[in-house]
């Protein structure tokens, strides 16, 4: 049954689809088994799609069944985190500890060159198969270790980091935010006495949103920035993505929990309601891909991750409301968000999706990406964490 017919709670019925089609399909077509890692893609014949392996989607589908383990959704799912862990550190981890963008199946290199983004998604994976695993303290180890690196080869004089070493622009708020994320699930798994690095490090990230990346005047948050952390001149420097209001909003409400930063709260409320009320084309009821700083739509088309980031802003927004009207709203945006990402996910072949709505509301042909599963199965594990 799709998921958008379902009599039930939308999701509920979202972790049945992830439960009874998406997790099988992924755990079996969706790893290769003869020359290690995961697939990038499948297309929507149901095969597999050859492609260089990259750090962030090896990270990203061993988070996938590491969380699948957590749940107890699918038999199997730990040998399937061992078989990720095993390809990022064999494969894909560098001399100094960083992790190369990507390498062929065969074992070369495809792309050496150091990614800020890749290795935020590092960390996540490591913090995210830490839970209730022998080897919890290596994990840590390692990850200590490629934050050690971080902080040696590419800090950033004021805060956060850089793109690379010699300096190139723009700076990103994106593998910021990814580290913050990476850096508050470390705060939550690793023992008291390794906790306080992740505990500075989600600190100094939240902190550089609130100062630089978050704009004082319109309070939505930028993409590009220069080397002094301002935004990037022109066009770049104007990019606003909907999708990232809500995932900034998400993480920075997780960081005012622990830290009662009230600013910081009040932050988040307001970066989600600006991608409720600029960011979604409520004629389709979708999220839209990007904003211009006057917070004008400049692609109206519609990716799935964005979906998925809507409902976990929601979910937290309902979890912050203070009053019943508060609660009522976050319930109805909750519900809404919820239907705009089933509307992706297709029934056949089982546990794939559409990756991008246009704007006429109908569906861009073209390969499931393996990198939209986590954010599919982050929602879904927000979700659950609250009995949603």
């Amino acid at each position: 049954m799709s998921p958008s017919t379902d009599p039930d709670v939308p999701g509920a019925a979202l972790r049945r689809w992830l439960t009874d089609q998406a997790l099988p399909t992924w755990a079996t077509i969706g790893v290769d088994r003869q020359s290690g890692g995961f697939f990038e893609a499948i297309d929507l014949q149901g095969r597999a799609v050859e492609a260089p392996r990259r750090t962030r989607v090896v990270a990203r589908q061993t988070y996938v069944f590491a969380t699948a383990a957590r749940h107890g959704w699918m038999a199997g799912a730990d040998a399937l985190v061992d078989h990720g862990l095993a390809f990022l550190r064999q494969r894909l981890r560098r001399d100094d500890g960083s992790f190369a963008s990507s390498v062929r199946p065969d074992g070369t290199l495809a792309d050496a060159r150091f990614d800020l983004y890749e290795q935020a998604f590092a960390l996540f994976a490591f913090a995210a198969a830490r839970r209730d695993r022998p080897d919890r303290a290596a994990l840590h180890d390692e990850a200590a270790a490629l934050l050690r690196a971080l902080r040696a080869h590419w800090r950033h004089p004021q805060a956060g980091f850089e793109e690379a070493a010699p300096r190139t622009l723009p700076l990103r708020s994106n593998p910021h935010m990814h580290l913050l994320e990476a850096a508050l699930e470390w705060a939550e798994v690793a023992e008291p006495h390794d906790r306080a690095i992740w505990v500075d490090l989600a600190d100094e990230l939240a902190q550089l949103c609130l100062a630089h990346f978050i704009d004082r005047e319109s309070g939505a948050l930028r993409e590009h920035f220069d080397g002094d952390w301002q935004p990037m001149p022109g066009a770049p420097g104007r990019v606003v993505e909907p999708g990232h209001q809500f995932e900034w909003g998400w993480l920075l409400m997780r960081w005012a929990a622990r830290s009662g930063d009230g600013a910081a709260l009040a932050a988040a409320q307001r970066l989600i309601a600006i991608g409720e009320a600029h960011g979604v084309a409520s004629a389709r009821g979708v999220a839209v891909n990007a904003l211009d700083d006057t917070l004008r739509t400049t692609d109206a088309n519609a990716k799935l991750w964005p979906q998925t980031e809507r409902i976990k802003a929601w979910h937290a927004s309902l979890a912050h409301a203070t009053d019943a009207p508060a609660q009522a709203a976050a319930r109805a945006h909750l519900h809404d968000a919820i239907t705009g990402l089933t509307r992706y996910l297709l029934p056949a072949p089982p546990g794939l999706w559409h990756e991008v709505m246009d704007t006429h509301g109908d569906f861009v042909p073209q390969d499931c990406r393996a990198s939209s599963l986590y954010h599919i199965v982050c929602a879904i594990d927000t979700l659950e964490s609250a009995g949603g």
